[in-house]
């Protein structure tokens, strides 16, 4: 599920809106793992409108340097697949359903070059 909206939106407003769109479009959906940032009475949220879980990966505390995390790696691996598209580069977009669908559309072909039968 993609949203895109105004950077003077708080990521625990955004994943409301990410909440929103998911609703009864994914049934066996029971646990979301999310950042620090989601922390609060989303997950109370989340769990009173959905009966979704959802579940913060903290980094450890008396962790010196970087260590990939699990689950939170997937996340940070998937915006680097999408800096690879030049369009998804820089805000080149006007309107935010045009960043939404470029963001769809880079993640379509991705799938498809991994479907594809090599020759």
């Amino acid at each position: 599920m993609v949203v895109v909206h105004a950077a003077s939106i708080q990521d625990r407003d955004g994943a409301k809106l990410v909440m929103e769109r998911i609703r009864g479009k994914f049934a066996r959906l029971k646990l979301i793992w999310a950042d620090g940032g989601y922390q609060g009475k989303l997950l109370e949220w989340v769990h009173s409108c959905f009966q979704y879980t959802l579940e913060i990966v903290k980094r450890s505390d008396d962790l010196i340097g970087f260590s990939v995390l699990p689950r939170r790696w997937v996340v940070e691996r998937t915006f680097a697949w999408l800096g690879r598209y030049r369009r998804l580069s820089k805000d080149y977009e006007y309107k935010t359903e045009h960043s939404e669908a470029m963001i769809l559309i880079s993640m379509i072909n991705l799938m498809r070059k991994r479907l594809a039968v090599p020759h």
